[in-house]
């Protein structure tokens, strides 16, 4: 399956799955208007009894018609035309609700309008006797000049979504085929991914083997000519092609079993006291020969104060070659250089700035992943295996230190590694 066929699947899988949200949503929505609607049907004629028991009680004629406002989406006042008992009013609201299966918790209010004040206000609790006293300046006041009663159901969206089993239901099976489908394409993807770092790391690796091979078969089949023991200068030239081409091959093979071990954490670490200028000197000396001889330059600005680690010297003096190495190989123009240090706290920094090919921010989070190199399409006019980088990332972690880089496609690259200091001073 070609990248474009598999991105277009994933992309309507996506889709698909938001198509599916956006309907239950939409059917969730649908389902609560409808329970709130009968909710508020129900609560109603609850009410509506209630008021025509206190009419009854007190003797008065009972209308057909009793007046019910809905002040919120759960506080309704009721107009009655007379003296509420506080105790009738809690005995009926509790009645008349739970008769109609409403077993939500009430805060309720009396208004008397002869005082022009609310005289009562509680709090009841279903399934427990006792109430607790409210405050009644949650209860907007009501214009005119009757006596009413205000009831306010206390989280009552909360109770008709707990009644709503069968959408709490499917949407939690809903949730779990979403999450199980982010996992499965995210594992999908991570696959593809080191699919096509692995085939990226093969070709690497046959470009990298077959040159010397190459080379070692064409001088084996020069020195099988007897006529080659007449000249002994080409004799000894093509034995050193072998042997140079051979030391090639197995430096290459013991690069990848050096960081299979270093992944397994089986890296030791020979730590000495080391001067970093001194070793940053030493290693940066054969790049300056070779870059003068390309007209390239490179330049060292050596001012931490501090420059004393404790490290395996052979592996730093690896991690500035890699870096250096690096910046010259990807740089299409004349290289210039710069090695620079620097303190802060009780740290080191050393950076490697170059003005070469640059990364994308794309790529920048990704390159000191094991094999992975910035894609080329299928030039391969720079050899390595893409183990580099995250060889350096390793042996700075090793030695407890941290590596940013900065990068700009065609502004060039900067990698800084900062390392801690010891608390010594060079003599």
């Amino acid at each position: 399956m070609n990248r474009r066929t598999f991105r277009l699947i994933i992309i309507l899988a996506t889709l698909s799955v938001f198509g599916i949200v956006v309907v239950q949503v939409f059917w969730f929505r649908q389902a609560f208007n409808v329970r709130e609607v009968e909710f508020d049907r129900t609560a109603r004629e609850a009410l509506a009894k209630v008021a025509h028991s206190i009419l009854r009680y007190n003797q008065h004629t009972v209308s057909s018609n009793v007046s019910i406002k809905k002040a919120s989406s759960n506080y309704y006042v009721v107009m009655v035309n007379d003296v509420i008992d506080e105790e009738l009013l809690k005995t009926l609201l509790r009645n008349e609700l739970e008769k109609r299966d409403i077993r939500i918790d009430f805060q309720y209010i009396i208004y008397d309008c002869a005082n022009n004040e609310a005289v009562f206000g509680n709090y009841f609790v279903f399934g427990k006797e006792d109430i607790h006293p409210t405050a009644n300046q949650i209860f907007p006041k009501i214009a005119g000049d009757n006596y009413y009663f205000g009831i306010r159901f206390v989280n009552k969206d909360l109770a008709l979504v707990g009644e709503m089993r069968f959408w709490i239901f499917s949407s939690a099976v809903l949730l779990i085929v979403i999450s199980f489908f982010a996992y499965t394409s995210f594992v999908v993807l991570r696959q593809r991914r080191l699919s096509e770092i692995q085939q990226d790391f093969i070709n690497n690796m046959t470009h990298e083997f077959k040159t010397p091979l190459s080379t070692i078969s064409i001088s084996s089949e020069v020195l099988k000519n007897p006529k080659i023991t007449q000249s002994p200068e080409r004799l000894l030239s093509y034995a050193t092609i072998i042997g140079q081409e051979a030391n090639r091959l197995k430096g290459q093979v013991e690069r990848v079993l050096q960081m299979a071990s270093l992944e397994n954490e089986e890296i030791k670490l020979k730590k000495e006291t080391i001067d970093l200028h001194q070793l940053i000197t030493q290693a940066a000396e054969p790049f300056q020969l070779s870059l003068t001889e390309k007209g390239g330059t490179l330049q060292l600005h050596l001012d931490a104060t501090r420059n004393q680690i404790s490290g395996d010297k052979l592996h730093i003096t690896n991690v500035l070659y890699n870096l250096l190495d690096n910046a010259i190989k990807y740089n299409h123009k004349i290289p210039e250089l710069t090695i620079t240090t620097q303190n802060e706290k009780d740290q080191i920094g050393i950076t490697v700035k170059d003005n070469g090919i640059g990364i994308s921010q794309e790529h920048v989070k990704r390159i000191f992943d094991r094999f992975y190199r910035v894609p080329t399409g299928n030039v391969h006019d720079v050899k390595g295996f893409g183990l580099g980088l995250n060889y350096v990332r390793l042996i700075v972690k090793a030695h407890a230190g941290t590596i940013k880089v900065t990068s700009e496609p065609d502004q060039g690259s900067s990698f800084t590694i900062w390392l801690p200091v010891t608390s010594e001073k060079l003599a």
